[in-house]
Formats: structure tokens, sequence, C-alpha cells
């Protein structure tokens, strides 16, 4: 009998007669792909076949270096940090877009200040565009001259480091977020050389860094800007409410705005008489460690308020004075409005049931009829009796059934 002639099918079991569809990708979407996983598994696809050997050194494009890769190392007991950084660092050939780098001291041996500049310096070549750099210690790090040379930054985000420009630097041209938390002498010079930021965040827990608001007034493609007003330069009279709100309403384009009040003294001005001037963009507001007892500082959160018609999330955190410290009493009549509000959503966190908090409270049910959501959150202190928490609870519940608020938590 002769054999039956025909197709053989293919074998599901011969790998080299099955189509890989992976590999047949564009190389954008395996760099998307590669991008997503962690540093350690974008670098064993170099096991899946021959030709994925050295794919992940031209294809990968971003690089992070944070608590969940180190840990990784210590896990798996790998050698020094340092020398594997370096390694990955020396098999890359492609661009590399962004790179997170969080550097602690127990990661790293003694000459780690030495061992950022040369990675500084690599990624100076590789067309860097989005960096965080994180030191992470009690001194801070002097920023390598090669940072400057990276022309081609749109986001930056620094945490104690130190900026020390050359005379040569003229600016970052394209930059489009910076972020500085720690200290910062020569920051404000930085600030007005990049005139297309529209995200700054700025949190300087260093007396020593002065921040000057008309240079940060000038940026008009500011739409977030995140400020702890204990850093203003208090020298150039920028300490009073009015003329925080002046300056700020010089940015037509401001959308998110956070204001960090601890350690901030503000002086009598004129937030009482009322400004005109509006926040017509504004849409997010949120207010950080400001004490609620103090008439100035509840004066400004009125006046900002006021300020932003169009405002939809309202956040505001109280201070963590004592609740039997004295109140300034503000009388809300002094704050009404000549329209309503726009409020969708309003928080309040670590509230001590003053009269002052209770009016605030009130004057925002009162003005907010698209209101949906309160949430509010007494403060956590022992200080607060029992009994005062319930005392505060049954006002707020009183406020309630008098306004179409969908939801309180309390």
């Amino acid at each position: 009998m002769e054999p039956i002639q025909g197709r053989r099918e293919k074998s599901m079991f011969a790998p080299e007669e099955e189509e890989d569809f992976i590999s047949t990708m564009p190389d954008n979407v395996l760099t998307n792909i590669l991008d997503r996983l962690p540093l350690q598994n974008a670098a064993r696809t170099s096991i899946l076949a021959r030709k994925w050997r050295f794919k992940w050194t031209l294809l990968i494009s971003q690089l992070v270096f944070d608590e969940d890769f180190f840990s990784y190392l210590r896990f798996t007991k790998a050698e020094n940090p340092k020398r594997v950084i370096g390694r990955i660092l020396l098999q890359l050939r492609g661009t590399i877009t962004k790179c997170v780098l969080e550097v602690y001291d127990d990661e790293l041996v003694v000459n780690k200040d030495k061992d950022v500049i040369h990675w500084i310096s690599f990624l100076s070549r590789k067309e860097i565009k989005d960096l965080t750099l994180e030191h992470c210690n009690e001194t801070p790090y002097k920023l390598p001259t090669h940072l400057f040379s990276c022309l081609e930054l749109r986001h930056l985000k620094l945490r104690d480091c130190r900026f020390n420009p050359p005379p040569t630097f003229h600016g970052f041209p394209n930059p489009l977020s910076l972020e500085v938390y720690g200290p910062d002498s020569e920051l404000g010079g930085v600030i007005t050389l990049c005139p297309l930021l529209e995200i700054l965040k700025l949190d300087n827990v260093y007396k020593s860094c002065k921040v000057k608001l008309d240079e940060i007034a000038r940026l008009e493609n500011l739409k977030i800007l995140s400020l702890s007003l204990r850093n203003l330069d208090t020298t150039m009279n920028f300490s009073t409410s009015s003329t925080i709100i002046e300056l700020l309403g010089s940015l037509p384009k401001l959308q998110e705005l956070e204001l960090n009040f601890l350690g901030c003294k503000l002086i009598e001005g004129v937030a009482n008489k009322g400004l005109s001037i509006a926040f017509p963009c504004l849409m997010a507001l949120k207010l950080s460690c400001i004490d609620l007892l103090k008439g100035m500082k509840l004066s400004c959160a009125f006046e900002l308020i006021r300020s932003c018609p169009n405002l939809q999330t309202l956040e505001i955190t109280a201070s963590n004075s004592r609740a039997d410290s004295p109140t300034q009493v503000v009388q809300v009549d002094d704050y009404n409005t000549t329209g309503l509000l726009q409020l969708r959503s309003v928080t309040f966190e670590c509230l001590k049931g003053s009269e002052n908090e209770l009016r605030l409270i009130k004057y925002l049910l009162a003005c907010s009829p698209f209101l949906q959501k309160i949430v509010i959150r007494p403060h956590s202190s022992s200080t607060i009796k029992p009994y005062e928490k319930l005392k505060f609870a049954s006002k707020l519940l009183k406020l309630h059934r008098a306004s179409p608020v969908a939801e309180i938590d309390f």
C-alpha cells in the first residue's frame, strides 16, 4: 500500500517553525513593554531567545533604581549595588529618556558622590528628558555640573540636592515640571531661566532657603504650584496674605494650588477688606498645616476660597496646634461672596471643633449648592476630650440637615 501523500502539519513542539509574534512587534511597542517591567525583569528577557540576548540593552528607555530595586538586590544577595548599576549602564546602547535614582547611604560605598557624577555624566549623553535624583542624606548633595548640560530635560525632581550652576548656565530651555525637596540657595535664579514651566513644587525644609514670590509670578505658563510659605523671602514684604494672593493672581493659567503654612507667620494686611483678584482657572486648592485658630491665617483661607469662582476641589489640613489654644475669632459676615461657589468636594483633616472651623464649614455649605461630598476628620490628639468631639459632631449634623450635601464622613 502506497503511503498517502498529504501536507504535513506544523508541530506545536517545533519552536523553529513557530511564529514569534512578540519579536515581530515594532520597536516602539517593545520599548513600551520593557519600560513597564522592573529593571531586573527586563534584563531577564535576554534568555528568551538568541535574538533577545541584547534586545533590552537597545530598546529600554527608562531606568528605575528605587527602593524596590535595592530591596531585590538585598534579597538575592547580589554584589554591591554600585557595581550592578555600573554594569547595567555600560551595557545600554539606546536612548535613555527617563531615570529614577534614589541614593541611600547604606546602599553604596564611600565614593558614592563620585559614582553619581559618573552616572549623571552618562545620562547627559543619552538625551535624558525625565530625571529623579533623591539623595536621602542629612548632608545636601551638590549637583554635578554635567546635569546642567542636559538641555533636553523636561521633568526634574530633586531631593536633598543643592543647585550650584556654572556661570555659563543659561537655564533649561524645555522643562515643564520642576520639583525640589530640601535645601537650595540658588533655586530662584534657575526658576527664572525656565519660562516654560507648567508644574512647580517646592518644599524646602531648611530655613536658610528663601524663594521670592515675584520670581514665581513671572511663570505665566504655570498650571500646578505647590509651595511652602515658610521659605518666602520676608525681606521683600511678601508675608501678608493680600500680597500673596495678588502675586499668585498674576498666574493666569494656574489650575492646582497647594500652600503649606507650616512655620509661616503672616502679618496684618488688607485681607479683611476683600480683594478683587480672581483665579478663574483654579480647580483644586489644598491648604496644609494651617492654624485655623489664628485670625490672619483663617482670613487668608477665606480670601483664597473667595478668589476661586470655579473651584471644585478643596482640601484643608489643620495644624497640630493644641485644641485649647486661644482662638482669634473671625466674623464670617465679612466674607459674603457676590456669587455662589462651584465646589463639588471638600475635605477637612485634623479639625479640633473650634468656632472658627464651624464658621468656615457653615460658610462653605451655604455658598456651595453643587457640593456632593464633604469629608471631616477630627484631630487624633488626646487633648480633645470625647464629649467635645460629640459636641462638634452634633453641630455638624445640624449644619448638614440644613444643606443639600450628599455625604458627610466624620
